[in-house]
Parts: C-alpha cells; structure tokens; sequence
C-alpha cells in the first residue's frame, strides 16, 4: 500500500543516516579558482578603461594644445620607446601562448605605473593629483590581479618589470613640449593596452570555467 511503502522509505532514511558517521566523510568545498580570478580582473581592466578616459580628458586638457585637440595624432618619437608599446601584430599577439600574454600584460602594467607614479608627482594641481593617485591604485590592483590569474593557472610570475624607468631626473626632456609628449604617449599606451587587454581576459575567461565545485572523498581505514 502506498502506506507501507512511505513507512519503508521513511525506516530506510533513517537507517542511513544513523550509519553516516561509519562511512568515509563526503566533504564539499567551493574553490576559488582560475575563472573567478580572469573574471575579477577583466572587471577591473574594464573599470580602468573608464577611469582612464575621464583621467585622459582631464590630463590632455593641463597639458593645453595641441594635446587636448581630438585630431592631435603625432608620430611615435624615440623618446617615446621607453614606455612599453601595445602595438604588436594583433595576429601576433593572438599566437602566444596564454602564459606569455599575461606575463607582457604584467611587466607592461609594472612599468607603466612607474611612470604614472613619476607623472603624478610632477602635476602643478592637486585635484588631478588626486585623480592620478587613485587611478595608480587601482592599476597596481590590476598588476596584483594578473598575478593572481598567473598563479592559478600554474604560472611562474615574471622576474619583474623589464627594464624600468630610471630615477626622476635622468633622462628629463630637454624642453616643455618634449615633456609633455612623453606624458601624451604615456596616456595613448595605457588606452591601447587596456583595450588589449580586456580582449586578452574576455577570450580566456571563456576557456576557463568560473567556478569549480569539488567533492574530497576521505577514506578512513583504507
């Protein structure tokens, strides 16, 4: 009778979980891995893609004509080949290896703060200071970001930004405009990589599933 057999079904749950502590611990855990970690910074990269173009306007707009004129399109000085440039073949660039990809991303980013830390200390006022610092945080968050994705993937991180800017000072420009080029290509590289690089993270995000769900089976007494 359907009596009987919700009664059967019922002794039998019973039993089963009177007996659980005998059997070997079933326990579930929720990691935090790698598509959690691509996820999180390509939101951050898309965040400072925003952020920088408000910082940009602000910038090229102290920096007065004709850097604030939306048709200003100056040729890439020598000067300029300090700062690490996002202009490789994007077939090129698509043909490395994810490891590769990161490890660029991840100098680049080092290096291009160097030199926004070395721009925010030389700006005459102190709202765009403010910007500049914050906008510093937030990319040294991004650096720390590709980090974590590189670690859990398994990669080894790189040695550390390659060849970084020397000290305040060193290779100053020899004029005002000749300064305030470099501060030009260093906006137009940051925009370029973080286009890039919202690419780069959109791609891999979708070859790595967001979120694992792992089940550990505890053997006792085998």
């Amino acid at each position: 009778s359907p009596t009987g057999d919700s009664w059967g079904i019922f002794t039998f749950l019973c039993a089963a979980l009177c007996n659980l502590p005998a059997l070997p611990a079933l326990n579930c855990s929720e990691e935090l891995g790698a598509g959690q970690s691509i996820q999180q910074t390509y939101d951050l990269t898309r965040y400072l893609e925003h952020q920088l173009r408000t910082l940009a306007g602000t910038y090229l707009n102290y920096l007065g004509p004709p850097f604030n004129e939306p048709d200003f399109n100056p040729p890439r000085m020598a000067r300029a080949e300090r700062v690490p440039s996002a202009t490789v073949d994007l077939d090129l660039w698509r043909g490395l290896t994810d490891n590769a990809r990161l490890a660029a991303n991840y100098r680049a980013y080092s290096r291009l703060l160097c030199y926004l830390r070395v721009l925010d200390g030389q700006v005459g006022t102190a709202e765009l200071r403010h910007r500049l610092a914050h906008f510093c945080a937030s990319l040294q968050g991004l650096v720390l970001s590709i980090g974590g994705v590189m670690s859990s993937l398994g990669y080894p991180l790189p040695a550390g930004p390659a060849g970084p800017p020397a000290p305040p000072g060193a290779h100053a420009a020899p004029n005002d405009f000749l300064k305030k080029m470099d501060d030009f290509w260093l906006l137009k590289e940051l925009q370029t990589w973080l286009w890039r690089s919202a690419k780069d993270f959109n791609r891999l995000k979708k070859k790595v599933p967001p979120a694992v769900v792992t089940l550990r089976l505890e053997a006792r007494g085998f």
